[in-house]
């Protein structure tokens, strides 16, 4: 047997299990991988800016509310605004605050002036909308923020993240805000910096995870791989091959008890099959041998009539009743053949209520008569009724009876036929006490051709073809015929046919009684 060898080809596109488990326990892994980094992505990226929301939170209750008091212009203080030198000394003296970097810092009167305290650092702070700030100075759930805080973007194309609050302080009683913002670029980075992180772990995560499944699915698929090569070596010729059952593995068990049982159904049928060769070539020898006797005897007589027979009357007469004798075994013959051959195709019987009991009585003078002086006794149970061919159940009997007389003594032999019925089945026996069989000929006593006493010949010892032809009838009945006998104890035969209202089958299938 030509073993074929796995190319890169096959392994390319995931032919074999283990690439193809390989293949889906990493993409499942890979998309179970991705989920957790986008979702760590997400969660991280909110608790940044929350963190960010409560830095900058903390920051403005450290500021002093006298800072913003003295940012503002004598106006915004509530003074009255002196124009010229003086109210432009005034501005100029504005103090300087050292913000933090990255942060913008602004201030909203409560008339809506917009003092932005941080654009002198070099990052502006934006103006939001109207609606906003009112909002703010009412609750502190502003309209379209993200829980506490706005992403918004200033005039130089920043993204900040902004809080606004109330102020502090006795004046105003919170009518002034203060907003301030951060600029999420660095936050961002720290994002991506996590991620792609996350990602080479991830990555060699699945190296590693890669690296080591495979071995441990080469040696996960061994017992596989040992089935494979089992199976390799079962042929027509090697059906004993079995699989190990318990190797660990649940569905590899199952595998190998299922084909433990198959390989026993093969080896079975395997055998079956060769016992019915060896009988079919048993029939044809023993059919041509008996066959080519009577017609080697005719074919003597006709050349005895040719060479001058015929002109002398006895000789013709003799030779011809010789003929007709083989003739009749010739006819004989081929007609228990076609029976067989009708009875293999397993014909439809005409079944019709029998009484079995009465079927007997009604047979009681023919086999009186061929038993001679022979014994007759009957024991007959009355009222016994199945579903039956009368004429085949006949043909059962007279089969039966005539090998009884055929092996008993004909002066001294006994025969006796029993019927009883039990609760499922009606039961028919044929019992003699003639020479008996060895187990060897009660082995093979149903065979076709099967003569017990090779010593008997043909013309009362039959072609060996009764029993088989009673067997057919039985079988085809749904009953069994089965037979018991010790050399010197005699025989008996048993016939057993379903009552009417058993459940089609075989007798041997149905529920002992």
């Amino acid at each position: 047997m030509i073993r074929r060898k796995k190319s890169w080809r096959d392994v390319l596109t995931l032919r074999s299990l283990r690439s193809q488990l390989l293949a889906r326990t990493i993409l499942i892994v890979a998309v179970l991988l991705a989920f957790i980094g986008f979702l760590q992505y997400v969660l991280m990226k909110d608790f940044l800016y929350r963190s960010r929301v409560d830095t900058m939170e903390a920051q403005l209750r450290t500021m002093p509310v006298e800072l913003f008091a003295k940012w503002r212009t004598p106006a915004e203080n509530g003074a009255p605004d002196t124009r010229g030198k003086a109210g432009q000394m005034q501005q100029q003296e504005r103090p300087r605050f050292l913000f933090m970097p990255d942060t913008s810092i602004a201030v909203i009167g409560k008339d809506g002036t917009f003092t932005d305290l941080s654009a002198e650092n070099g990052l502006s702070s934006p103006r939001l909308s109207a609606e906003v700030y009112v909002e703010a100075r009412n609750t502190t759930d502003v309209p379209g923020r993200r829980g506490d805080y706005l992403l918004v973007q200033d005039a130089q194309g920043n993204e900040q993240l902004v809080i606004v609050r109330p102020s502090r302080g006795p004046r105003g009683n919170g009518s002034d805000l203060v907003q301030m913002g951060y600029r999420i670029g660095p936050l961002r980075d720290l994002l991506l910096r996590q991620l792609l992180i996350f990602i080479s772990l991830a990555l060699l995560a699945l190296a590693g995870g890669l690296a080591l499944m495979l071995p441990v699915l080469r040696r996960t698929l061994v017992p596989l791989s040992e089935m494979v090569r089992a199976v390799k070596r079962v042929d027509a010729g090697n059906l004993t091959e079995r699989f190990e059952s318990n190797q660990g593995q649940y569905e590899i068990d199952r595998l190998a008890v299922s084909f433990n049982g198959m390989l026993g159904r093969l080896e079975a049928a395997f055998a079956a099959e060769r016992e019915a060769q060896q009988q079919m070539r048993r029939f044809i020898a023993d059919a041509s041998h008996e066959l080519r006797t009577p017609l080697t005897s005719i074919h003597g007589f006709l050349e005895v009539l040719l060479r001058g027979a015929a002109s002398n009357p006895a000789q013709l007469q003799a030779a011809l009743e010789s003929m007709h004798g083989e003739s009749r075994r010739i006819n004989k013959l081929v007609e228990d053949l076609l029976l067989l051959a009708k009875m293999d195709r397993r014909p439809e019987m005409e079944l019709k209520d029998t009484a079995l009991d009465l079927l007997l009585l009604s047979m009681k003078p023919q086999l009186r008569m061929l038993a001679g002086d022979r014994e007759v006794t009957f024991n007959l149970t009355g009222a016994v009724h199945v579903l039956a061919d009368p004429d085949a159940i006949k043909q059962v009997i007279l089969n039966l009876f005539h090998n009884a007389v055929q092996h008993t003594d004909p002066e001294y032999g006994i025969i006796a036929i029993t019927l009883s019925a039990g609760s499922r089945t009606a039961e028919l026996s044929v019992r003699d006490n003639g020479a008996g069989m060895s187990k060897e000929q009660l082995g093979r006593i149903f065979e076709r051709f099967f003569r017990g006493d090779s010593s008997r010949t043909r013309s009362s010892g039959g072609a060996g073809l009764g029993l088989a032809i009673s067997q057919s009838i039985v079988e085809a009945h749904g009953g069994m015929i089965e037979a018991e006998s010790e050399p010197g104890k005699g025989s008996v035969f048993r016939v057993k046919l379903p009552l009417p209202g058993q459940p089609p089958g075989r007798i041997g299938e149905l529920p002992q009684a």
